[in-house]
């Protein structure tokens, strides 16, 4: 028998005002600016209600989302700490807000090359929704994006993922 894995304990808080400095400097170390574009929107995670997790005081991730009827946008979701459940209590957090306000749908856009991301949210239930060919080229008009990504997978395509709420 190996050696037990062990899981710090972390907690979740709404994002507070005291907590948008640290916020910015966050996008853009790492998303590279205080912005985020989805089909062809620009999203100010900034400006977003959203909820951090901490471990002690120290902050560890970060989902940020955006209320629209009838659905619920995921704008940005991180975990420093990869692989000891952050992400998904983030997403967990976020859809039980969605549901409570009414939402039929949660649902976040990434780039065909964030295997790890397609792995992750798929794992967690959600669905291939759409995907937008070469949304990318539009994308990099409103801000700079690299032309190659995660294992130097050509960045071209907007692919979507939901969770049905109404289930």
């Amino acid at each position: 028998m190996g050696n037990p894995i062990i899981m710090p304990e972390y907690s979740i808080r709404p994002v507070l005002p005291e907590d948008r400095e640290w916020i910015r400097s966050f996008l853009v170390e790492h998303w590279g600016s205080d912005f985020v574009v989805v089909h062809e929107t620009v999203f100010y995670p900034l400006k977003l209600p959203g909820f951090i997790a901490l471990q002690g005081v120290e902050r560890v991730g970060l989902i940020t989302y955006l209320l629209s009827d009838p659905d619920c946008e995921i704008a940005t979701l991180d975990s420093l700490t990869p692989s000891q459940g952050i992400g998904s209590a983030l997403i967990d957090t976020v859809k039980t807000i969605a549901f409570r306000s009414g939402c039929r749908r949660l649902r976040l856009t990434t780039t065909n090359d964030n295997l790890r991301a397609l792995h992750f949210y798929q794992k967690r239930g959600f669905i291939l929704a759409a995907l937008r060919p070469n949304a990318i080229e539009k994308t990099r008009k409103l801000k700079p994006i690299p032309l190659r990504g995660e294992n130097g997978i050509p960045i071209r395509d907007e692919i979507d993922l939901e969770i049905n709420l109404a289930d």
